[in-house]
């Protein structure tokens, strides 16, 4: 120590004694896994920031590509031409492909001589051999990929019928450059030229086609300036800044939903701090006190734990960034997949993000204790009863929950998604506090039974703020781990149950008016009940007068997604089985042209009973008045409609014609001779889609989960942290115990009745938590009913009380084996 008080080597001398009284260790763990949770998420975010800026072009196939639902005018094809860009058709949609050993459904893409513009395709030739190539199948011949190849049991050479087609299989497709994600691209990819597109009978009236052209070359930011002021609805310009907006969609949310989970340890970190250091200023009151006697002022005091922890926090901003940038290893590998490409090496930069946890963490929640641990008066040397000083430090929390909530918008990504974060957390912890304090103060007056039993319900009224404490900590951690293990599960299961055993598993689509008759004979003749119901594709344009475009609704996205696509438009006479009129009246056979409209979407876009609905249905203007709204079972599988026109309204319009019926798996063999009769027809197996859809997001939640580790292991450190803090309290109280002749057995009793006691109630909290949650995102989210199970509640109770007592063992046991004579002499 320098004249001018405690210098930085007396501050590691220091340091390295207080590491082995435990308070440092649980400071720097918690420092640790919440700078590992961030930066696992940052360092995951520069890769995905990095990766799409890197593979921009390659994504889209070109410098420009423009979509929409029909087919692009001839006039802008021809001015993209005039400036001398490269052009290629793109024509998309689902179908059945049939080879000698089955069918199986397709992602169908037919594509012009050319394609792609920028990137190259990946194939597998008649030898064996895998390259890249710069070319696109010929016409006569096909492309599948690897999954419809193995599907369909064909290899280079065969034959495939593909409508009324029947086209030779020219190479296997183990890479394209801008495979969409989404529903249908989870089926295997066909891909085709499309000057063969007409002659398979595959896009006709109703047929689900996407017309995009890949644009490139020199003029293609003048030719997008141009374009943009004529697009019209439903038509989309995509350049490098739009590039794949549903892997931008998806790879946002899986951010998003890391941001939260990495927000969530960072909060639980906090609170360890926050109890880590609170113990530490209790047991160093009294060599603060006698640093101050030897001549330290309260600078020197603050100056001497500053050099501490500050050191630690460095270590720890170190060490939990190589642990992060270790496990975003395995969280890049399931989006990697997800994504469909790599992810490039990821910069320095999100290690400064490390650093700023460290510091929020360290500047908020450590150093208020600390100051206050500099204040400690030179008199409590001799009077030991005057305790630690005052708090008085409320200006330095606040600061610190300032920062950190600011912390924790960054962390979510989105202001309102950070501010929900804080404010809920905030929210379930008074919530919990009040409810755990009365119900600690009603387990005390349970008294009766042995002495461990008296023992252990009258040390938690003794010590009830601690014993508060405890139970919200390990109600917290709980209700997390249920949330995540337990209510999961519990809504597949009831989603999964909703449906009934008969609930149809096919949709066959794309049923053309001519053939209507002869499929609903075939499937009657299969004894197959299936009602066929017409199906027009049409755009909204105005509601009651009103024109209506994404801009109409800047605040909601699921209405601005509802104006943006084509709705499926249907007519009948009759209520459809699983529909219920809420308001007005069914239209039945009126010759005028009404409508009824889904509930939710009325609610959505705004439309009242009364209002004027104008449609264009093939560039043909459709007007209907809204005389009912109808509720829907959406999860019936049956075939349903957000608007139905009453008959007659819609009889001019090119339409195609829907169905969904039960297969059960004995007649598997059905679904091959459907589509063998009517080549044209797309036959869609829910159950299969589901399992695909349901596969590839399994290993996104498997990558994302991952954080959720970080976020238990900072739970546990609440929860020990919270025990820890109780050590010094019982330290003495047992001591006391034993020299008045307690026996070890009485007092083992006593403790683990007090852990079990807190425990369990800490379950029951997080178990009534959890399933309250759940319900409300069941009601919210999914639509469905999630019963409050009383199973799970019992099962809280049973595991909190267990966790509580396996951790506060470890934590309390060894005070019974504590000389008390040695605690005694030691004044507590």
């Amino acid at each position: 120590m320098s004249r001018y008080g405690p210098d930085f080597a007396f501050a590691l001398r220091w340091g390295r004694r207080e590491w082995r009284s435990g308070e440092l260790r649980l400071l720097f763990a918690a420092l640790v896994v919440a700078v590992a949770a961030v930066t696992a998420v940052a360092f995951l975010g520069d890769r995905v920031r990095l990766a799409l800026v890197q593979e921009a072009q390659r994504l889209i196939g070109g410098d420009l590509v423009i979509s929409s639902d029909t087919p692009w005018p001839e006039t802008v094809i021809a001015e993209a031409r005039q400036r001398g860009l490269q052009t290629v058709p793109v024509q998309t949609f689902p179908s059945m492909v049939q080879a000698a050993e089955g069918v199986q459904l397709a992602d169908i893409k037919a594509v012009g001589t050319g394609y792609p513009l920028r990137g190259q395709l990946g194939i597998r030739d008649e030898n064996g051999h895998t390259r890249s190539v710069d070319r696109s199948p010929a016409p006569g011949e096909v492309w599948p990929d690897e999954r419809l190849a193995a599907a369909l049991g064909v290899q280079v050479g065969a034959s495939v019928q593909v409508g009324r087609r029947t086209l030779r299989v020219g190479a296997i497709l183990t890479q394209e450059p801008d495979r969409s994600f989404n529903l249908f691209a989870l089926a295997p990819r066909l891909l085709m030229h499309v000057d063969d597109l007409a002659d398979s009978g595959l896009n006709g009236f109703g047929a689900r086609v996407r017309h995009r052209w890949l644009i490139a070359g020199a003029e293609a930011d003048a030719f997008k300036r141009w374009l943009e002021p004529r697009l019209s609805r439903g038509q989309r310009l995509e350049d490098l800044e739009n590039a794949r907006p549903e892997i931008r969609s998806a790879l946002d949310r899986a951010q998003r939903f890391l941001g939260l989970a990495s927000v969530l340890t960072v909060i639980l970190a906090a609170v360890a701090t926050a109890l880590t250091t609170r113990r530490y200023l209790q047991r160093h009151l009294d060599a603060c006190a006698i640093l101050r006697c030897l001549g330290c002022t309260q600078a020197d005091v603050l100056r001497l734990h500053a050099w501490l922890f500050v050191f630690i926090a460095l270590a720890a901003a170190v060490l939990g960034s190589l642990a992060g940038a270790l496990a975003q290893t395995v969280l890049a590998d399931g989006l990697s997949r997800m994504a469909g490409f790599s992810l490039p090496a990821p910069g320095w930069t999100p290690m400064l993000w490390g650093g700023a946890v460290a510091a929020v963490l360290l500047f908020g929640f450590a150093f208020p204790p600390l100051l206050q641990l500099a204040r400690v008066p030179t008199l409590r040397v001799l009077r030991r009863e005057l305790g630690a000083p005052a708090p008085g430090l409320l200006g330095a929390y606040g600061l610190g929950y300032a920062a950190l909530a600011a912390l924790v918008v960054l962390l979510a990504g989105d202001l309102r998604l950070g501010a929900l974060a804080a404010a809920g957390f905030t929210g379930a912890l008074l919530v919990f506090w009040g409810v755990a304090r009365g119900a600690v103060a009603g387990l005390v007056r349970l008294r009766g039974g042995g002495f461990g039993w008296r023992q252990g319900l009258a040390s938690l009224g003794r010590h009830q703020a601690s014993a508060v404490l405890q139970v919200v900590a390990l109600a917290i951690g709980l209700m997390a781990l249920l949330l995540l293990a337990v209510t999961r599960g519990q809504l597949l299961d009831t989603w999964q149950n909703a449906l009934p055993p008969d609930a149809p598993n096919r949709f066959a689509i794309n049923i053309q008016p001519d053939q209507r008759q002869a499929v609903q004979d075939w499937l009657a003749g299969q004894g197959i009940a299936a009602e066929l119901s017409p199906m027009v594709r049409a755009r909204l344009l105005a509601i009651d007068g009103r024109p209506v475009s994404a801009a109409s609704f800047p605040e909601d996205e699921r209405a601005q997604r509802l104006i943006e696509r084509e709705f499926n438009l249907s007519w009948r006479a009759e209520l459809p089985a699983g529909n219920r009129v809420s308001a007005g009246q069914w239209f039945g056979r009126t010759a005028s042209a009404e409508a009824s409209v889904e509930a939710g979407l009325a609610k959505t876009l705004g439309i009242a009973l009364g209002d004027e609905l104008q449609f264009t249905v093939a560039g043909v203007e459709k007007r209907l008045r809204v005389t009912s709204l109808r509720e829907l079972e959406w999860g019936s599988m049956l075939v349903n409609f957000f608007v139905i026109a009453s008959p007659g309204a819609l009889d001019d319009a090119p339409a195609s014609y829907i169905t969904s019926f039960h297969l059960p798996a004995a007649r598997i063999s059905a679904s091959t001779a459907l589509v063998r009769a009517f080549p044209n027809l797309t036959l869609i197996d829910v159950a299969a889609l589901v399992d695909q859809f349901q596969a590839v997001m399994g290993q996104v939640a498997q990558a994302v989960q991952f954080v959720f580790l970080f976020t238990l292991a900072a739970g546990g450190l609440v929860l020990y942290t919270a025990l820890l803090g109780a050590f010094d309290e019982r330290r003495h109280e047992i001591a006391l115990l034993r020299a008045l002749g307690a026996r070890h057995r009485q007092l083992r009793q006593a403790l683990l009745v007090e852990l079990a006691a807190s425990g369990a109630l800490a379950g029951l909290i997080a178990g009534l938590g959890a399933s309250l949650t759940g319900h409300l995102i069941a009601r919210k989210v999914f639509e469905l009913d999630l019963p409050l199970a009383p199973g799970v509640l019992l099962g809280a109770l049973v595991a909190g009380a267990l966790l509580s007592t396996l951790i506060g063992w470890l934590a309390l046991g060894r005070l019974l084996e504590t000389p008390p004579l040695q605690v005694l002499r030691q004044g507590g």
